[in-house]
């Protein structure tokens, strides 16, 4: 049985390879991409990956009204997937706001470079102090 961490790991990867399908417009079936990553069905990553497609655009508005400079398009698609899962935990979870934060910064960390690291902290560390009152 994998613990958080490893099911926001997988969470970024079926983010990150539906982004590929949607954008290569291949056929994808989401459940079959899900069942790819885990051994065990798992409650938290489906609410996850739902709760962040039905929250898209909101997801995204917010990201690039904190993004300095940049759209989250121009991330790349492992970045956007890490913000848009600490934006939606931020927003829609009780995940505790240090430990949304704190585990999409440890993503961050594994895949991506310090500068992206630190982008992602600042963009959720605004929508924790501007957005969550």
């Amino acid at each position: 049985m994998k613990n958080r961490s490893e099911l926001r790991e997988v969470i970024m990867k079926v983010l990150y390879q539906i982004q590929l399908f949607q954008e290569s417009k291949i056929e994808y079936n989401k459940e079959e991409i899900i069942k790819e990553q885990l051994e065990v069905d798992n409650e938290f990553v489906h609410t996850c990956i739902d709760g962040i497609e039905e929250h898209h655009q909101e997801i995204e508005k917010l990201a690039n009204k904190y993004l300095k400079d940049w759209t989250i398009d121009r991330l790349s698609k492992v970045d956007q997937a890490i913000l848009s899962l600490g934006i939606y935990e931020l927003m829609y979870t009780d995940t505790p706001s240090v430990v949304a934060i704190n585990e999409a910064i440890e993503l961050s960390k594994k895949y991506s470079d310090e500068a992206v690291t630190k982008m992602i902290n600042g963009v959720l560390d605004k929508v924790y102090h501007e957005e969550e009152k």
